[in-house]
């Protein structure tokens, strides 16, 4: 639920590194940029995660409050120390320099290396929960925690190492589209990213693969809504709409076919005692 807070907190990291060397040129500085974004959203997911293992509060909503936190700290700095001077004040930052920007994979599109990134992200997901024993455990304490428990599983590692690693992804998705399509910082960094992540983790069944599918199938939905803005005059939250109506279905099939909804009263059997 947190991941967009850790979106942007990742995007914040990662981009100011490229804001701090604007002005020089290095080969070094996307893997950079993309190493703070990880380690940015890694914290921001560990605040929870903290809270989760020392007090056991529900990280759903101690994450998901952090990401209004994320947002402001972001508002923060766009309309004060990272705001650039010469852009007619406009809350923005300067412009990143070309070696702070994602090489494009094909000429006149907008497809850069950040796909490549997250293909190798899914192969990585893959192997972790399909032939690791750390994905087994993973999915025992996520469906049965009391049999985890009795097998001897980590709990507290297991919590530790899924929302880091959660987190850091987070991050890495934020760095990417900060300097793949965007290019500097700007006050909307993520229309909602985060939050339709958990759209996707419910289409993809929680599998990589069908992560993976799910994610581009969210992607048409952004650029059909930017369409249809343009075509029809719809308004933004068109796409939100469509989205919440398929997780809403979605969530009702999952109802509907694991249990049966019968109408009228139930009936009673009575016996007669000889």
């Amino acid at each position: 639920m947190g991941a967009e807070g850790q979106l942007v907190i990742g995007a914040l990291a990662g981009g100011g590194l490229a804001l701090a060397f604007f002005d020089q040129q290095s080969m070094f500085l996307i893997p950079a940029m993309l190493v703070c974004g990880v380690i940015g959203g890694m914290f921001w997911a560990a605040i929870p995660t903290w809270l989760k293992t020392r007090y056991n509060t529900n990280e759903i909503l101690t994450s998901l409050m952090l990401t209004y936190v994320g947002l402001l700290v972001l508002s923060y700095l766009v309309h004060g120390p990272w705001k650039d001077p010469e852009g007619m004040n406009f809350p923005e930052s300067r412009l990143f320099h070309d070696s702070a920007l994602l090489p494009v994979l094909i000429e006149e599109t907008r497809l850069n290396v950040g796909w490549l990134l997250a293909l190798f992200i899914v192969v990585l997901g893959w192997i972790l929960m399909s032939r690791h024993i750390i994905g087994f455990q993973i999915k025992v304490i996520g469906m049965a925690p009391m049999a985890a428990r009795f097998a001897g599983f980590k709990e507290k590692r297991l919590v530790w190492l899924t929302l880091l690693i959660s987190g850091g992804c987070a991050g890495l998705a934020g760095v990417i589209e900060l300097s793949g399509a965007i290019g500097q910082i700007v006050p909307s960094i993520s229309p909602g990213y985060g939050f339709t992540a958990i759209i996707v983790a419910f289409l993809g069944r929680l599998h990589p693969v069908g992560v993976l599918f799910a994610g581009l199938l969210m992607a048409l939905t952004y650029l059909g809504g930017d369409s249809a803005q343009i075509t029809m005059n719809l308004p933004n939250a068109v796409t939100g709409v469509f989205q919440g109506m398929l997780l809403f279905f979605l969530l009702a099939c999952d109802v509907l076919i694991k249990y049966r909804v019968r109408v009228g009263a139930a009936r009673t059997k009575t016996g007669v005692a000889e």
